[in-house]
Parts: C-alpha cells; sequence; structure tokens
C-alpha cells in the first residue's frame, strides 16, 4: 500500500525557517515527479512546488518563488521542503503528494501543520 508520511511542521515565528520532509514507501518513488501542496485555513488546496523524478528540474508557486527549496533524496525515497524568511501567510497544513505542478497527484499524505505568528 502506498503511504507518505510528512514530518516537521510546527510553530515559528516570521522570518524564521523550518524544513518539511516526506518518507514515501509503497511505491517506485525514483519514478514520479513529487509536489508540495498546502490548505490555509477556510481556503482551497494551492499548489506550492514540484520536483522531477530524477531531482533535475524544479517549480515555484510565485508566492514562495525565492524562499522556498523543495528537495528529494531518491536513495532514502525522501522528499523534503525548505522554507525560510516565512510568512504569517505561509501557515497551512502541508501536503506532500506525487504528480508535476498538480493538486490531484494519485497519492497524497496526510500533512503536517505549519503556523507562522509571533
Amino acid at each position: 500500500e502506498a503511504q507518505l508520511v510528512e514530518s516537521g511542521g510546527g510553530l515559528v515565528q516570521p522570518g524564521g525557517s523550518l524544513r518539511l520532509s516526506c518518507a514515501a514507501n509503497g511505491f517506485t518513488f525514483s519514478n514520479y515527479a513529487m509536489s508540495w501542496l498546502r490548505q490555509a485555513p477556510g481556503k482551497g488546496l494551492e499548489w506550492v512546488s514540484s520536483i522531477d523524478s530524477g531531482g533535475g528540474r524544479t517549480a515555484y508557486a510565485d508566492s514562495v518563488k525565492g524562499r522556498f527549496t523543495i528537495s528529494r533524496d531518491n536513495a532514502k525515497n525522501t522528499l523534503y521542503l525548505q522554507m525560510d524568511s516565512l510568512k504569517t501567510e505561509d501557515t497551512a497544513v502541508y501536503y506532500c503528494a506525487t504528480g508535476w505542478k498538480t493538486t490531484a497527484g494519485y497519492f497524497r499524505g496526510q500533512g503536517t501543520q505549519v503556523t507562522v505568528s509571533s
């Protein structure tokens, strides 16, 4: 059974940093492009960033470009999101999912809460 498990969320002050991780198992992780999505309170699911299967191509939403960095380690079946210069509007539940620049990926994790507040 395919499984994606996010970790690394928490409470951070504006301007701070967090690193999210997503552990994958039950499918061939290295065959899939992967994405980070988020859902803020009262809002819909938003695409944040994607990385291709080999890690050589990345894409970012304009709202996070220059502040967030997506990466992956196919040997460890793990996806990462380094989040710097966090803003209050980054507060959301963050999900990892399969797929390239889509919120409709085949597999999606349960999410990890990120709260940016002073």
